[in-house]
């Protein structure tokens, strides 16, 4: 008779779970047991607690989880604290004699994982690692100079054309071992979901997400099916604007793994091998966004500090200055009478998520004509995001900043009257968010807080003070 533990992170689901399977068929005798874990952790070091709005969705993907593994005939227990106390005291609880988890790869995650695998092999427990939610490890993808990539396009390139083909989905399990016992014959303590906190409730902001939002492992598939059936052919073409829904929107359920990139890859290839041109064109615009996450990835892997310092040292001796309260929360609030970057902040608050093209301009507007600080407004979505992720979130700030990895030039500064015209020349997405305002035009809108023209102007001037200075790339982690 033996025990193996699975524990769970970012891959909250039963199918394509390589540490779940692997669990399966080490308690394969039928008086063998498993315990299904999940660990909130958000007190050890180095590892960043979750925002506002990943709570929430975390609620209730753990919910949708849970029944999930009930109907399999097993159970999900749930513990909170340092992770490494945590698993210890569970396999003390269990005798357990193996212990099987995804990969993650922020550095402390790392770190985090590695003194736990150390410490069961020294235990005589087995313990292994899989590769779960990213199409590619971070360490198999190197220039020709054997030397991390930072920029895409190479990147990208290399992994469709240098290495496997991504492999084939795992079958959801069509049952669960027996639920494992403490040692007293009792059955585990788990811990109460809604004593964790993680829904807001004084005041309770939520319910515009849960408008917006359906979690959970099957919304998953369903959305990826509606998109394929019915946006994918639009999905190059119309990107870009904000108006229109043509977006995967499966970002946030890739985020906490009720999907994972595998199960995405192989039905995208399913859609190209059933349709003409048009299918293939925009499937490879598809697929090159997915690519930008497992770049974000690469790029945390090897530069663990991804989110607090600048992966271009030049930019540590940028004027940021001290951003002014009111200012900061103008923007945070969409009160800058700048109606595209207003209705984007608004768009986040109530739905918690922003179309990307808006992010974009709501970003540079933060950073190049506020002058504020890029680590603030990556703080303001990791708190706001449905899909706030450590890697994505980081480098998407810092490629805007011109701070990051294959960044958009530092003298790039959106406009966001232009862009809403050339984006939302209808204003659909505009009075979809400032509704308040009736005239066709917005000509009744409220001044904005500040002069374009002359805020690029003053950006532009302190940009300016990089030039002829080289690119300072911090080197990897080792």
């Amino acid at each position: 008779m033996s025990t193996h533990i699975v524990w769970l992170r970012d891959d909250l689901r039963v199918s394509d779970n390589p540490a779940l399977i692997a669990g399966i068929e080490a308690a394969a005798e039928p008086a063998d047991s498993l315990v299904v874990v999940y660990v909130l952790d958000q007190e050890s070091p180095g590892i960043r607690p979750l925002g506002g709005a990943t709570k929430w969705w975390l609620h209730h993907s753990l919910e949708a989880l849970a029944d999930k593994i009930n109907r399999l005939g097993g159970r999900l227990v749930l513990r909170q604290g340092p992770a490494h106390d945590v698993i210890r005291q569970l396999i003390a609880e269990t005798n357990a004699d193996g212990i099987f988890w995804n990969r993650r790869y922020g550095g402390a995650e790392r770190d985090l994982d590695a003194s736990i695998k150390s410490y069961a092999k020294a235990t005589g427990l087995v313990a292994k690692s899989f590769q779960a939610s990213l199409l590619f490890e971070p360490w198999t993808v190197r220039t020709g100079s054997d030397t991390p990539y930072t920029v895409f396009t190479p990147f990208w390139k290399s992994c469709i054309n240098s290495h496997d083909i991504p492999r084939l989905p795992l079958d959801a399990p069509h049952a669960l071992p027996s639920a494992a016992l403490a040692t007293t014959g009792e059955p585990l303590a788990s811990d109460d979901l809604a004593s964790w906190g993680l829904l807001p409730t004084s005041p309770d902001w939520s319910a515009g997400l849960a408008h917006r939002w359906t979690i959970g492992e099957n919304a998953a598939h369903e959305r990826l099916e509606d998109f394929i059936d019915t946006r994918l052919t639009q999905y190059a073409e119309g990107r870009d604007v904000p108006s229109r829904l043509v977006t995967s929107e499966l970002s946030p359920h890739l985020r906490f793994g009720e999907i994972s990139p595998f199960q995405i890859w192989h039905r995208v290839e399913v859609a190209k091998a059933h349709g003409g041109a048009d299918v293939l064109k925009n499937s490879l615009k598809f697929m090159a966004e997915v690519g930008w996450r497992e770049f974000s990835y690469h790029l945390l892997y090897h530069w663990p500090d991804l989110a607090a310092v600048n992966f271009d040292s030049r930019f540590d001796a940028f004027p940021w200055g001290e951003a002014d309260p009111e200012v900061l929360a103008a923007w945070q609030q969409g009160r800058t009478g700048i109606p595209l970057v207003d209705a984007g902040m608004r768009e986040l608050w109530q739905s918690g998520t922003m179309h990307n093209r808006v992010r974009m301009v709501t970003a540079s507007f933060l950073i190049k004509n506020l002058l504020i600080d890029w680590r603030l407004g990556e703080q303001w979505f990791w708190d706001t995001l449905v899909d706030a992720d450590p890697a994505s979130n980081a480098a998407s700030w810092q490629w805007v900043a011109g701070s990051g990895a294959d960044a958009a030039p530092y003298f790039r500064v959106f406009n966001p009257v232009l862009q809403a015209e050339k984006f939302d020349p209808t204003h659909e997405y505009l009075h979809r968010y400032l509704g308040e305002y009736e005239h066709p035009k917005l000509s009744d809108y409220p001044e904005p807080i500040i002069n374009l023209l002359e805020s690029r102007n003053r950006a532009l001037a302190a940009f300016a003070e990089l030039q002829g200075v080289p690119r300072a790339i911090r080197p990897p982690a080792a």
